[in-house]
């Protein structure tokens, strides 16, 4: 099976100028703690997330109406081919502790897969258990 045939085709994204504010809104609305960062013609610029919002700008006493979110956001995000096996896609997510990994064609994001893909897929079971577990495995509970 291809991560093609998994993804989400329908993403919310954010500019890299746009204020941080204006992701915290997209995250609030719905219901989401990351959003991918896009240029103008859809290249995947990183991805901000909650902490991102929270560690590099709120905890500093910068005003989230003030900075953009190109200075707050992750850059080097994990992505995947939209042609790739979903086995691979399952052992980036693992090897990179990440829920969601951006889908692209050419450079240019065209989906977002996430665990919970993986997991609802019949084919998938073991590989989106294996790499929920490997993502898992450092949490500690209280």
């Amino acid at each position: 099976m291809k991560v093609y045939d998994l993804m989400s085709e329908q993403v919310i994204s954010v500019g890299v100028s746009e204020p941080v504010s204006a992701a915290a809104r997209l995250m609030k609305q719905y219901n989401i703690g990351a959003v991918p960062v896009c240029d103008s013609a859809g290249k995947l610029r990183g991805m901000i997330t909650d902490r991102d919002i929270t560690v590099r700008c709120t905890a500093l006493g910068a005003a989230p109406d003030a900075m953009k979110v190109g200075e707050v956001m992750t850059r080097g995000a994990v992505t995947i081919d939209e042609r790739a096996h979903v086995g691979e896609a399952a052992r980036l997510m693992a090897d990179a502790r990440i829920r969601r990994l951006p889908v692209c064609r050419s450079g240019v994001m065209v989906g977002m897969l996430s665990l919970g893909d993986l997991a609802r897929s019949t084919d998938c079971d073991s590989e989106a258990a294996a790499a929920l577990s490997e993502i898992s495995q450092n949490i500690r509970r209280l």
